[in-house]
């Protein structure tokens, strides 16, 4: 498969499935749409009650692809996640853990504690786990979707900065409109779940071939100057404590890859890279104290790179 409009053509199926279950997600299932054709992982991040969970499960349904899902809690262990052996007829025998599936849904990622947290993070980005002293690969593909309530703060633990890293990108849902509100409550009186109509569009088979086509989509000189213009500004901010890494650059130039496929091009735009600098950069970015106190954000910081930054060989950050 070598088609870029195959991208254009899921992106379609998916819009029209998810949306059995889900209304006026859109936005936020593309950057779902990105993250899996990039082979990252997405934190869907939002006040309670907008969808986030029910949109992550429709999208997984959607895709036909196994799913788990295990639930962040203060007790949950690392083995809860990852399997652990048990002594069966004289014998240890390893019980794998939710961990191995393709999409597994970590709800409420920040109500784990830091170890069970710690325990994502080799899979995150090895697509494997350590268990018993033995390493054990995911099954491919493997993505992890989770969620989580930034304004809810007692007991909840902090994402460290390294597992943040691993999130290609950070997604928010955002309250509906009056009319998609109205047909959320709607949707609810036909049917006791809605999700059930989710059917998937995709035979897991051909998702390699297309995450194979998303890689060849073409960066041009130009575009991926501009790129890594972005990120480097980032790095002499002085709103930031913390720029963006070279791993920024690679998850944004991945991201701006998958979003042209999903318009059915085969080349980036700097349109692309710079739609995708907030979901993808903001997270990995941390703001000095000092400046967060006198109301700068990640998101503000953002901005003000991208309307300082030019696009053209040789170009400079203003």
């Amino acid at each position: 498969m070598s088609d870029p409009r195959a991208g254009a053509r899921l992106w379609r199926s998916l819009v029209d499935e998810v949306a059995r279950a889900v209304v006026g997600g859109e936005p936020a299932l593309r950057l779902l749409g990105v993250a899996l054709l990039a082979e990252g992982h997405a934190l869907i991040e939002d006040v309670p009650g907008v969808g986030k969970t029910l949109l992550a499960r429709a999208f997984a349904r959607a895709l036909g692809l196994e799913f788990g899902r295990v639930q962040g809690t203060p007790d949950l262990l690392p083995s809860d996640v990852t399997g652990s052996s048990i002594l069966a007829d004289g014998d240890f025998r390893f019980v794998p853990g939710p961990i191995f599936t393709n999409v597994l849904l970590v709800d409420e990622i920040n109500r784990a504690t830091p170890r069970t947290q710690s325990a994502l993070l080799e899979a995150m980005q090895e697509r494997q786990v350590s268990v018993d002293g033995q390493t054990r690969p995911l099954p491919a593909p493997f993505l992890v979707l989770a969620t989580q309530n930034p304004i809810e703060l007692e007991g909840t633990f902090a994402l460290p900065e390294a597992q943040l890293d691993r999130f290609l990108v950070r997604i928010r849902v955002g309250y509906p409109d009056e009319s998609d509100e109205r047909s959320i409550a709607r949707r609810y009186r036909d049917a006791a779940e809605p999700l059930e109509a989710v059917r998937a569009v995709l035979d897991p088979a051909e998702l390699p071939a297309l995450r194979s086509v998303a890689r060849a989509v073409t960066v041009s000189d130009e575009v991926e100057g501009y790129l890594v213009r972005i990120v480097r500004a980032t790095r002499d901010h002085p709103d930031l404590q913390l720029g963006a890494s070279p791993r920024a650059s690679v998850a944004l130039y991945r991201a701006a890859q998958a979003l042209a496929m999903l318009d059915g091009r085969d080349f980036v735009l700097p349109d692309d890279v710079a739609a995708l600098a907030e979901p993808v950069l903001t997270h990995r970015l941390v703001v000095d104290v000092d400046r967060e106190l006198r109301g700068a954000s990640a998101g503000d910081v953002i901005g003000s790179v991208l309307e300082g930054v030019s696009v053209g060989v040789g170009a400079e950050a203003l």
